[in-house]
């Protein structure tokens, strides 16, 4: 009506054949317990399960999709987490690739998953799928989104990449089966497990470097799980990962990067 409420002498109040309601009309005591109840259920799914069904700030996922797409929301979190312990700390835009098979699905919950992990090194634990591409617009941080596939040696592969300071850093990564594996670091191709603790270095391509890095490790009982090594060329700048069963200390760190071949040493969390 034009004034809210209906004065008491408008002629629509006596009008036999017109039934007058309320706005909210439809708030019966049974609409509500069925609203709460509904509410309730979307509720539990979502803390028990991980399905999310009538978000208004968030893509739906029912647990047919939510089986499939999981393990991609996972591990793009990792990526994300990977990425911003790599990058400097002021990224300009981040650009995220699919390429394969993942582009069958819905590559949107999962750039929130990948947004999640790389932006929780700024805004903490409460960062999550929902707030995450509110904070990046806060923070002045492009993020862009593309499906581009290219022949290679993947199926199924995510690349992420972050241009800051004039240079550009990246990871990417990949499912081998059901197993995901950290493929690439900076265009370089490695293989590292996507958890735990992680220890990359960049050092002069000669002999001796893997020996002296060992044993160093060794004095200070941390124990190599895996290793990745690649190189740029014969003589060049090598990239090694190490997977590694716990945290080297400072000290550690400081004997490593002492010495004149090793050209970075940065410890990742995931």
């Amino acid at each position: 009506f034009e004034i809210e409420p209906l004065p008491d002498e408008s002629p629509l109040r006596v009008a036999p054949n017109l039934i007058l309601t309320p706005h909210l009309g439809a708030s019966t005591a049974e609409a509500q317990e069925s609203v709460g109840i509904e509410i309730a259920q979307s509720i539990r799914a979502a803390l028990l399960e991980g399905t999310i069904r009538n978000a208004v700030n968030m893509p739906n996922l029912d647990a047919k999709t939510l089986s499939v797409i999981g393990p991609h929301l996972r591990f793009g979190e990792k990526l994300g987490r990977f990425l911003s312990q790599v990058a400097p700390r002021r990224v300009d835009e981040l650009k995220i690739n699919y390429s394969g098979k993942v582009n069958e699905l819905d590559t949107g919950p999962i750039t929130r998953s990948v947004l999640k992990g790389f932006l929780q090194s700024a805004g903490g634990a409460d960062i999550n799928e929902v707030n995450a591409p509110a904070f990046a617009e806060s923070l002045g941080l492009k993020v862009t989104e593309t499906r581009l596939s290219a022949a290679g040696d993947y199926t199924d592969l995510v690349e992420l990449s972050a241009d800051a300071e004039g240079k550009t850093v990246s990871v990417g990564g990949a499912f081998f089966g059901a197993t995901p594996r950290i493929v690439s670091v900076n265009s370089r191709p490695v293989e590292a497990r996507p958890h735990g603790v992680i220890l990359v270095l960049e050092n002069t391509d000669r002999p001796g470097i893997v020996g002296r890095i060992g044993t160093l490790l060794g004095e200070h009982d941390v124990n190599i799980a895996t290793m990745s090594l690649s190189r740029n060329q014969a003589g060049g700048t090598a990239l090694t990962i190490l997977n590694l069963d716990n945290a080297p200390s400072e000290q550690l760190l400081r004997e490593i990067r002492a010495s004149g071949d090793i050209h970075s040493a940065q410890v990742i969390q995931l």
